[in-house]
């Protein structure tokens, strides 16, 4: 059935983490974040990273959606951040000027698209030149990685394994990413992996309270209530940690300069 980003009752499924300091300081061995003075967030969702490129110390930071119910509530969501705008736009069309970011970040964007061309094509016009380009998703390899205490998504296709499918179809292998942003024009790209901690569960309830949510996982959509039920319980027997439960993700960044 898959996730509805434009559905309200769908619009904080992206906005209550905070980035971790895993994220931030793989990011910070990428990019010189002091020369970075205005940066844009393609995919922004509920503003989670808009937040953490502006605490790393960029002065400007505008965010970009397609969708307006999750727009609003990154606006919440950063309302105490005065240098945070957002606009409704997409990856293919921002409408924003060009040759005019120093930073632009798309992540957990490009298996949501198919043309890698025009998405890369985009984010070349709008950086200056010199700008640096990540782009964070994950490959098929990183999603199938088998599940334990702290790789909770492993556990999705152990259980469904139908779901295997679904997301291989969706992903970009590594191969694939470096090709198009090189033919698009972009140098210098690295690949490089990160196990990012997505959250610290304080107890095994509130992780199941996180899966029940679907929060932020759009392959539970492919799932339904009594299926999802089915894999709580398969959680619950197969991690012996009841408390402090890290959760991590494995992770791609592409980093690209034009």
């Amino acid at each position: 059935m898959g996730i509805d980003f434009h559905n309200k009752k769908n619009s904080k499924t992206y906005s209550t983490r905070k980035a971790d300091k895993s994220w931030i300081e793989a990011i910070k061995k990428l990019v010189p974040i002091e020369n970075v003075s205005k940066a844009l967030d393609v995919g922004c969702g509920g503003g989670i990273y808009c937040k953490a490129l502006s605490d790393m110390g960029v002065p400007s930071v505008t965010g970009v959606d397609f969708s307006k119910a999750i727009l609003k509530e990154a606006e919440e969501n950063c309302k105490e951040y005065k240098n945070i705008s957002f606009k409704y736009g997409n990856a293919f069309d921002t409408d924003l000027e060009s040759d005019c970011f120093d930073l632009l970040l798309e992540r957990a964007l490009i298996h949501h698209i198919n043309d890698l061309y025009a998405c890369f094509k985009e984010a070349y016009r709008l950086l200056k030149k010199d700008g640096y380009y990540i782009v964070q998703d994950r490959t098929p390899e990183d999603c199938l990685l088998e599940g334990d205490e702290t790789h909770i998504r492993g556990y999705f296709f152990k259980l469904f394994p139908r779901l295997i499918e679904k997301e291989i179809d969706r992903r970009h292998n590594g191969q694939t990413v470096i090709e198009s942003l090189k033919y698009v024009g972009f140098r210098d790209v690295i690949e490089v992996k990160l196990w990012e901690i997505r959250k610290v569960h304080e107890t095994k309830e509130e992780l199941f309270k996180d899966l029940r949510n679907r929060t932020g996982r759009s392959i539970l959509y492919e799932i339904d209530d009594k299926e999802l039920d089915k894999l709580i319980k398969y959680i619950d027997k197969s991690i012996n940690i009841e408390k402090n439960i890290v959760e991590k993700d494995r992770w791609t960044i592409w980093k690209a300069v034009k």
